[in-house]
Parts: C-alpha cells; structure tokens; sequence
C-alpha cells in the first residue's frame, strides 16, 4: 500500500455545495439526488460549515409521519437554517495531505467527511467511501 499517495487522489472534486441563504429542503434534495450524505456550507469559495444527512434527520421528525410526512417534514426544515444545523468547528487538510493523514483524522475524531482546503479554497471532499474504495483497489 502507498502510505504517501495525497489525498487528491482519492477526493472528489465536483463538490456539491450549499450556502447559508439555501433552506435544509434544497440540503436534502441535494443529498438524494446525488446520493451523498456531506455537503459544504460555502461563502464564496471558503467553507464555513459541513451539513451531513444525518444532521437532518436529527431534526426531523417526519419519518414518525405516515400520511402527511411531506408537509410535516417542510414545516420541520422551515424552523432552522442551514447555518443553525451545520457543523461549524469544521478540521480540514490540504490536498497534499496524505491518505494515511486523512484515515487517522476520520479515526481518531469519528467523522465521515472532511474538506479539503487550498489557500483557503474549498477544492475538495474526502469521505470513509472515497477511503474504503482506495483501500479495495490495493487488494
């Protein structure tokens, strides 16, 4: 295994993004729509947050919900905003950090995703998946 390959390598770099005037309905569009389950909080090109999936469903209730599930879930998402829900104490790396870095943070801290920042630019994502998929192709 290359313990030195950078992060580059395996993060995504079409990241999909969200900005503190989107609302969580567009947050959770977006996750479903691309199936993903992080997304940045950007002002510019610099990230001021992370909104994971699982922050949504931290405030929802809907899924309790049978018969009226969208309107209660809409009504959910419209008493917070985004930057009210998303992680804001945010660590990142630099895209020359390398996976061995980055499979340390995502275990010693317990997170799924963390930014990866250049000169202040978000340029990218990394996620336990990108790490998992890295893992499998050494095999």
């Amino acid at each position: 295994m290359k313990k030195q390959t950078p992060v580059s390598v395996i993060m995504t770099k079409n990241v999909i993004t969200l900005n503190n005037e989107d609302n969580l309905e567009t947050a959770e569009r977006l996750f479903k729509k691309h199936r993903i389950r992080h997304i940045p909080v950007v002002s510019g090109e610099n990230i001021i947050g992370m909104l994971s999936y699982t922050d949504l469903l931290r405030i929802s209730f809907a899924d309790a919900v049978d018969d009226d599930e969208e309107y209660v879930e809409t009504m959910v998402y419209n008493m917070f905003t985004i930057g009210q829900v998303m992680a804001k104490s945010l660590i990142s790396v630099s895209s020359t950090a390398t996976v061995q870095d980055v499979a340390e943070i995502l275990s010693d801290r317990e997170f799924h995703a963390i930014p990866v920042v250049d000169d202040g630019k978000l340029v990218g994502i990394v996620t336990t998946t990108d790490l998992i998929n890295y893992l499998l192709e050494q095999f």
